[in-house]
């Protein structure tokens, strides 16, 4: 796992960019829990570091597509799966799994 960002740097309901090995990943933090994406929608490629996280989802800015915060799952088009990343929390470090 890599050590990516501190808690500290994503705030509560916000988004951080970061890079590991090449790839940009989008991590969220809604309510203190931690989520790590890929940052660019599998529909076509909008960075979903503009996306809107509310009610369990964060949605594409480009045309709406909802995915899952927990699978990345889109359940109005099942076809496009958002990557996810697991994530663990040691103290205040966020440590991502690619």
């Amino acid at each position: 796992m890599d050590n990516v960002a501190k808690i500290s740097e994503v705030p509560n309901f916000g988004k951080k960019v970061v890079s590991i090995s090449g790839r940009e990943i989008l991590l969220v933090n809604v309510k203190g829990t931690i989520y790590a994406f890929e940052n660019e929608c599998p529909h076509q490629g909008s960075p979903m570091s503009a996306a809107v996280v509310k009610d369990g989802y964060i949605s594409c800015p480009r045309h709406g597509y909802r995915f899952s915060l927990t699978d990345g799952h889109c359940a109005e088009h099942p076809e496009f799966i958002l990557a996810t990343f697991s994530v663990q929390l040691n103290g205040d470090d966020i440590l991502v799994d690619l």
